[in-house]
């Protein structure tokens, strides 16, 4: 017989809400499912959002895009504009979308405690004249992620409280943190030498970014 890992697995809503109590009406009446003009400002001051999706059976993906504040164009009060920059050329939420359309965003501003959360459908686009829009320095993005929001709200800042994010006098030290050259060559089981994926990821920075 199996060893048991873990108490209890909770597996019903009933039993989650026995233990973690309904959200009061100032939480759960704060979502609009729309851009109004709070959501605005905030995506305007935020450089950085992180894109879930999920593609069909068990796939996932969670990816970060960043650019300088406001870099997410809103189009109208339902839809976003997201840009897709150089970068790795997995795609990996955009193979998700392809399957599954449902899309979840996380809005960040460096130092500030809020959120801002939304969620909805999305689809990948080419248009000539809205990559036009989002150019920087010339460079047009090679694709859009178009949002049609369904949900927004602002998260507290409790978990941004807690984790200390915004404030350096508590950051860990990196001396033990792995570095993007080492996962590459321990994962993918490269016979290039560490130094010489340091050097093309260097490289790439200082070449690519725009």
């Amino acid at each position: 017989m199996e060893q048991r890992r873990f108490a209890e697995v909770i597996e019903t809503r009933a039993r989650l809400r026995e233990i973690i109590k309904e959200p009061s009406p100032l939480v759960s009446h704060k979502t609009i499912d729309h851009i109004d003009e709070i959501c605005r400002r905030f995506i305007a001051a935020s450089p950085f959002v992180v894109v879930s999706a999920r593609g069909a059976g068990v796939r996932t993906s969670v990816s970060p895009k960043g650019d300088a504040p406001g870099f997410v164009t809103v189009l109208d009060d339902k839809t976003l504009a997201i840009p897709e920059r150089l970068g790795n050329n997995r795609v990996d939420t955009f193979e998700c979308l392809l399957e599954d359309p449902r899309v979840g965003l996380l809005f960040m501003i460096p130092g500030n405690g809020d959120t801002l959360r939304m969620s909805g459908r999305a689809k990948i686009v080419q248009d000539a004249v809205l990559q036009g829009k989002l150019a920087v320095k010339g460079r047009p993005p090679a694709l859009v992620l178009v949002v049609n929001v369904e949900e927004a709200f602002l998260h507290c800042a409790k978990s941004i409280a807690r984790s200390r994010l915004w404030q350096p006098e508590f950051w860990p030290p990196l001396d033990d943190v792995p570095s993007l050259a080492q996962a590459m060559v321990a994962h993918g089981k490269l016979s290039s030498s560490l130094a010489d994926v340091q050097d093309i990821i260097d490289n790439d920075a200082q070449h690519r970014l725009y």
